[in-house]
């Protein structure tokens, strides 16, 4: 039993959990998608769970199961959906589904919601899932709800460090340098190293057609390299990311949370 996996406890110590002072409830959301020859199909939900727990050993939250599939793979942001492996989902889909959750948290008790999310596609219908599942519960309800990119929290100082040649912008790091390095501090085994591809960065129109361009692509899938990619730049990124959420997150719901010190 981890206390701090919703998936792992029992109903009774669920509901025990939900019953403390400021329960908060992280729901990760991430994607099926590739990532390049070097990383896993589910690098979006691996991160974002990684992060929720860590966020939750700060603030001694609860981390439902992770939303695993994500919206449609775009190819100037993930590549796009030619490249097998890529499952997905309809727009309509991914917010029918959060709602559902985020509706079913607030039925059992739940007044605190993070909605975590780490595939670059996902965030606007994210957001639709969240606001239909307010208006559900309706205004007298507690619930609150809140929206995280976990990337937003790498600050100037942080992808100076990270990125000391320049940073190619959130879109462009798929596969590449961010996500490589968080990998390889959360996941290292998971992370093929020698076949990471050197390639320059990927540069798009702007705008976009439909059906999408395979040919726009790099055909490893990856939008820039991540040779510069170490598990020192994750540790900095993953470290500084849920410290800044953690904060967040108290400032958001005004509750006062101390570092958990449950057994891990």
């Amino acid at each position: 039993m981890h206390p701090l996996m919703m998936g792992s406890l029992s109903w009774i110590e669920y509901q025990q959990r939900l019953q403390e002072e400021d329960a908060i409830v992280l729901l990760p959301c991430g994607a099926l998608e590739q990532h390049g020859p070097h990383l896993p199909l589910g690098t979006d939900a691996l991160i974002s769970t990684s992060v929720a727990q860590g966020i939750a050993e700060q603030i001694n939250g609860i981390v439902a199961p992770t939303v695993s599939y994500g919206y449609k793979s775009q190819p100037k942001s993930g590549g796009g959906q030619h490249f097998p492996g890529t499952t997905s989902l309809d727009g309509n889909s991914l917010s029918q589904l959060v709602r559902d959750v985020i509706r079913e948290l607030a039925r059992q008790g739940a007044t605190k919601i993070v909605v975590l999310n780490g595939h670059y596609e996902n965030q606007w219908f994210l957001t639709e899932g969240i606001d239909l599942a307010v208006r559900d519960v309706g205004n007298a309800s507690a619930l609150q709800v809140m929206r995280v990119e976990y990337w937003d929290f790498l600050t100037p100082d942080i992808l100076d460090k990270v990125f000391p040649d320049g940073f190619p912008g959130f879109a462009l790091e798929h596969a590449a340098v961010m996500e490589t390095s968080l990998m390889m501090h959360f996941h290292p085994k998971l992370v093929r190293l020698n076949l990471i591809p050197d390639v320059p960065p990927s540069e798009f129109p702007l705008y976009d057609m439909f059906p999408q361009c395979s040919e726009w692509v790099h055909a490893s899938g990856v939008l820039s390299s991540a040779k510069a990619a170490n598990v020192e730049k994750g540790e900095l990124m993953a470290n500084h990311v849920i410290t800044g959420i953690s904060e967040a997150v108290r400032q958001a719901f005004q509750v006062k949370v101390s570092v958990s010190t449950m057994m891990k």
